[in-house]
């Protein structure tokens, strides 16, 4: 009878450290999984996934899960639009439900500069076949009945950038879904196990330590999140990243009433409603540089305002949590995707806030990397080499605020 009850686990548990892989992957949130994923599914399979806590315990598990690919630049619109085509299928692919909901994604403007800006934006999507285009007030009104579009706020809706392909999804799903569907492969996943040194001779990597030993690896892949520039360094690779707090509160459950991913650069605020009630309501990233996953007042008290101004409906509603992660920016707030001075080592980060919708695109990408040794034609604008290169992509207008 107890037998009935038993319940498979998600993956194995944690094996014994071996002394070498082909591959080691620094980093199991969704990233580092799915790197390992599309490894295994290209006959790479000799790989472990080295993570210093829990699966999915660092970005992956402290973001809002925005998907979106109505990016500014041609290089950033292209490849967010593969992740988003492959988040469409990826229920199916690894036979695991990750409740992707395609509900819209509505950025508003607030000025005539604004509006500009999201013309630029309209059109380079529409060039690139994705489905973006400027909305004005009587559409925006269809679209979310709620939102104050009346002259009585601060800085009035003048008009907004509708993605209907963009949505939310359910993070803490992708990451099982991408760990249970790796293991099943063969990868081995090894939490709670810090990475101390990267291991470097005669300009070539040679492997890891760790808390549990050393480990060899003919290459290894830095996949972290908010330590990208701390693993980085100890294989003497410097990398143009200031790491920054992102903060994100959630209110009591309400009634379904918004079904579109609502952000406003103006306000810095964007909102979406979980499909347990919540709202949940985030602003672009603090300030100042910190590894600090400590929530604070002032976030609090600017998120709420500058969300009643556009929904003056939740004045009272209560607020249940709150949190912060940590993202790692580069100066065209764009990722780094490429092989570095250091041969074997490779880098998938510099995700600021909109890594998790592009870890699809990006495991499969950088897995091509890896097995083959050639930089992909999409990621080869994310090279680390642009930074020396001054070719910058310039993604701020479309990535600072809108999640």
């Amino acid at each position: 009878m107890i037998a009935l009850f038993q319940r498979k686990r998600m993956w194995r548990p944690r094996p014994d450290l071996r002394p070498r892989y082909d591959v080691v992957i620094v980093g199991g949130g969704v990233h580092g999984l799915a790197i390992a994923y599309e490894l295994a599914r290209r006959g790479v399979t000799d790989v472990a996934v080295i993570e210093r806590s829990y699966i999915g315990s660092g970005g992956s598990g402290r973001n809002t899960a925005i998907i979106r690919s109505n990016y500014r630049t041609e290089a950033g619109v292209r490849f967010y639009d593969e992740s988003v085509k492959r988040y469409e299928r990826l229920s199916v692919e690894l036979g695991f439900n990750v409740l992707f909901s395609q509900e819209g994604h509505l950025t508003l403007a607030h000025t005539e500069s604004a509006i500009t800006g999201l013309r630029v934006r309209a059109d380079t999507n529409q060039l690139n076949g994705v489905d973006s285009r400027i909305v004005w007030p009587d559409e925006i009104r269809r679209l979310v009945p709620m939102l104050d579009l009346s002259s009585k706020p601060r800085f009035p809706i003048l008009a907004g950038l509708y993605h209907p392909p963009g949505g939310i999804i359910r993070h803490d799903a992708v990451v099982w879904a991408y760990a249970r569907a790796a293991d099943r492969l063969g990868v081995e996943i090894h939490p709670f196990t810090e990475v101390t040194g990267v291991a470097v001779a005669g300009g070539r990597v040679q492997g890891v330590t760790t808390s549990r030993g050393p480990v060899a690896a003919g290459t290894v892949v830095n996949a972290t999140a908010g330590w990208a520039s701390t693993i980085a360094a100890m294989a003497g690779v410097r990398l143009p990243i200031v790491t920054h707090p992102l903060q994100a509160f959630v209110t009591e459950p309400l009634k379904p009433f918004l079904d579109k991913v609502i952000v406003s650069a103006t306000y810095h605020v964007y909102i979406t409603q979980t499909d347990r009630g919540e709202l949940v309501i985030g602003q672009e990233i603090d300030p100042y540089s910190s590894y600090s996953l400590r929530s604070t007042l002032p976030f609090l008290e600017t998120g709420a305002a500058h969300a009643v101004e556009l929904l003056p409906c939740i004045a009272g509603v209560k607020v249940l949590r709150q949190w912060a992660g940590i993202c790692d920016m580069t100066p065209d707030f764009a990722p780094i995707m490429s092989t570095t001075e250091v041969e074997g080592f490779v880098v998938d980060v510099g995700w600021g806030t909109y890594g998790f919708k592009a870890a699809p695109a990006a495991g499969y990408r950088v897995a091509e990397l890896v097995a083959t040794g050639r930089s992909p034609d999409v990621i080869a604008p994310f090279s680390l080499d642009r930074f020396a290169n001054d070719r910058l992509l310039g993604e701020k207008a479309a990535a600072a605020v809108s999640h």
